[in-house]
């Protein structure tokens, strides 16, 4: 059995944004993530995900820091309240200073590329967890 290969399903089926501007890794993120069950829409640029993100209504925003016009940092922050509650960056700056400045923005995870997916999975499990709605957890807890 391969480390690396994520396991089948996710934990709980989301919508998630992703926002990257190489065409080949927003496409294999993007492929990845649905098939782990997941809807997934995407932007490869700060202006495209503004404009595409609010009426998405995502759980889970993944974004890369270095956009073509602007940054992920900046995404979070003129999201403000339209952003999804749970955030993770994705960057090839790997500072503390950077991981920091995600951390204080609203991401809840900092993750240096390249990603390994097992690591996005187990992220994406805390996600589910952290964004389930509430009503659903009281009917299972009642059922």
């Amino acid at each position: 059995m391969n480390a690396f290969l994520p396991s089948p399903g996710a934990k709980r089926q989301m919508r998630i944004f992703v926002v990257e501007n190489h065409e080949d890794t927003r496409f294999l993120l993007c492929l990845l993530l649905e098939q782990l069950g997941h809807t997934v829409f995407s932007a490869p640029t700060l202006a495209g995900a503004l404009e595409a993100m609010p009426a998405a209504r995502c759980d889970v925003l993944i974004s890369d820091i270095g956009l073509p016009d602007g940054n992920g940092w900046d995404l979070m922050t003129r999201l403000g309240d339209a952003r999804p509650p749970y955030a993770i960056a994705m960057s090839g700056f790997g500072m503390s200073s950077d991981r920091q400045r995600s951390l204080n923005v609203g991401y809840r995870h900092h993750l240096l590329k390249p990603v390994e997916p097992n690591q996005l999975e187990r992220l994406l499990d805390e996600a589910a967890d952290a964004t389930e709605p509430p009503l659903a957890g009281r009917q299972r807890r009642g059922a």
